[in-house]
């Protein structure tokens, strides 16, 4: 009896374990057959709920995630294209480099522009969301790859 518990609390275990990821994929799945209106509708909502943003605020917000999600299917079309032409294309260090530093231009643009958008409370609010985000995905990146650098 005590074997099929210890047995049954692992399973399910892994099972959650495995599970884990799939909710964010799916929503980025789901995005990629969508407009950029629609991203930026739902983006702006979603900023609504977490900021409680007011209709002026909303539209301009709307604005900027509409100005954001037409820029990324741009660059998205443009990459694809690149990697049609050349089956194991690979950014040269300029490339990388350039794409790098246009990305926090952008960054830079957007932070600008929101901070004369919400209130004091509300940047720093979004900015913790934000940065919690940013940092989310790349310390779990850093422990894998550290991990496999050790020889762990």
């Amino acid at each position: 009896m005590k074997k099929v518990l210890v047995t049954t609390v692992l399973l399910i275990g892994m099972l959650g374990y495995s599970q884990r990821g799939q909710h964010f994929d799916s929503e980025q799945r789901g995005m990629k057959d969508m407009t950029p209106e629609q991203i930026a509708i739902l983006k702006t909502k979603k900023m609504t709920l977490a900021l409680d943003l007011s209709d002026a605020q909303q539209m301009e917000i709307q604005k900027i995630n509409l100005e954001n999600a037409i820029e990324r299917e741009a660059l998205m079309l443009k990459r694809k294209a690149k990697n049609e032409k050349s089956e194991q294309f690979k950014p040269s260090t300029d490339e990388r480099f350039e794409f790098q530093n246009e990305r926090l231009d952008r960054m830079i643009a957007q932070k600008g522009k929101m901070k004369q958008i919400l209130s004091e409370e509300q940047f720093q609010k979004w900015e913790r969301i934000h940065h919690h985000g940013r940092n989310h995905k790349k310390d779990g990146k850093r422990e894998h790859d550290s991990g496999r650098r050790h020889g762990k």
